[in-house]
């Protein structure tokens, strides 16, 4: 059985991490999509957003999403606005991924995500403001996006321990 999981979530959920730990448990090639992007592009996503701005670097996620939506025996982690957008969930469902949204309640994010320098969105004055209101817009959207909605405030490990527990087919 081909396994394409595409783990989705707010910016400092622990995609990357999760991801890499899942895929090397599950034998799986791993893919971070900005990474992938980046590659793809040849500068960096922060680039990216100051040359071509949002809309500019959204186009060359969709185009990536397509790609690999289409590889089998990948986890994806996707970036933090990849499944806001209908045509990317559409892509990954129509070619048979997983969606997992990977929850991290809003004061952990804050705690995790107030020294980080390299987010474009978060290179503001009201960073804690902006955090929680794209927090409060975005998460509704993950959750309607997700096959599963996966409680990620734990351990990076239990987190891991957890998708296997809900989809034992994985590791067939």
């Amino acid at each position: 059985m081909g396994k394409c999981i595409a783990l989705c979530g707010f910016m400092g959920c622990g995609k990357s991490t999760i991801g890499k730990r899942l895929a090397r448990e599950l034998s799986l090639e791993f893919c971070d999509l900005d990474r992938y992007i980046e590659e793809q592009e040849g500068r960096t996503v922060t680039e990216m957003f100051q040359k071509f701005g949002e809309t500019g670097f959204r186009a060359r996620e969709r185009q990536a999403v397509r790609e690999l939506s289409k590889r089998e025996e990948i986890v994806i982690a996707c970036g933090g606005g990849t499944v806001l957008f209908p045509e990317n969930v559409e892509a990954f469902h129509k070619n048979g991924a997983k969606i997992l949204y990977l929850k991290v309640p809003l004061p952990f994010l804050q705690e995790r995500l107030k020294n980080d320098r390299k987010r474009p969105l978060l290179q503001r004055t009201d960073r804690r403001e902006f955090i929680e209101r794209l927090y409060r817009e975005r998460c509704p959207l993950y959750e309607k996006a997700a096959d599963q909605v996966i409680e990620a405030r734990v351990s990076k490990a239990a987190v891991v321990r957890k998708i296997l527990e809900l989809y034992p087919d994985l590791s067939l």
